[in-house]
């Protein structure tokens, strides 16, 4: 259904039902007076992957105080299985178009790796976790990815679930097409991972030591040499399209 009578969309952790008086947080306040100029009456629509979407008018608005109480559900709570994406951060601005893409995508969970060439110096979680909730609340999916803190690539493995096939990005020209692993394998899309190496790729010893996991396929992307972001998007697409 169609969120029209609502001006924007928040997620919210609370249970949400009809009559529910939602309290906002001080940055939603902050958010919807200051930046959005909202007023009491004004609707708003919240969302979580339990309780699915319900909007309401705002029933106060102060500078870190807002109350909403919910009248109307427009989507039911429905479950969200996808991929977990596993990158090598890179700069700010280049790291946040990975998070944002990825979520619109359907990632689940996001987990930093640092590898020998990582060179996106220090990974702030938190600032993660808030572009992939801006990137939920503006693309309408009702989860939130997980953000997980950075690891180095062997801890990752070694704690890596023996039955989701990791599909790692291959620069080399090594690796087999995602159309005929994803084919061959015949998993649904939330039994992938998807692992984009940094901007000067896997150094020899991380390749062979990635090859020789049980759950690990390399993964080629085509002719072209993609920059670690697009190489993220374009695998999420097709992971999105084959299965």
């Amino acid at each position: 259904m169609s969120i029209e009578n609502a001006k924007t969309r928040l997620f919210v952790a609370d249970a949400l039902s009809n009559g529910t008086e939602i309290q906002l947080t001080p940055d939603h306040a902050h958010f919807l007076g200051n930046v959005l100029r909202f007023k009491v009456g004004d609707r708003v629509a919240v969302f979580n992957e339990k309780y699915g979407e319900w909007t309401g008018p705002l029933t106060a608005l102060k500078k870190r105080n807002a109350l909403l109480t919910l009248d109307q559900q427009t989507r039911d709570g429905v479950a969200e299985p996808g991929p977990w994406l596993v990158f090598a951060p890179l700069k700010k601005t280049r790291t946040q178009m990975i998070i944002e893409k990825a979520t619109e995508l359907g990632v689940r969970k996001l987990f930093p790796v640092i590898t020998e060439n990582t060179i996106g110096g220090r990974v702030n979680r938190d600032r993660m976790a808030a572009n992939a909730l801006e990137a939920a609340e503006q693309c309408e999916r009702l989860s939130v990815p997980d953000v997980h803190g950075p690891q180095s690539l062997n801890d990752l493995l070694a704690n890596w679930p023996k039955d989701r096939c990791l599909l790692v990005g291959d620069e080399t020209g090594t690796g087999t097409s995602i159309a005929d692993i994803i084919s061959s394998k015949g998993k649904k899309i939330e039994d992938y991972g998807i692992l984009i190496g940094p901007e000067g790729g896997f150094k020899t010893a991380e390749l062979e030591y990635l090859k020789a996991q049980e759950f690990t396929v390399l993964m080629d992307l085509g002719t072209r040499v993609l920059r670690a972001e697009t190489a993220a998007i374009v695998a999420l697409a097709c992971l999105m399209a084959l299965t």
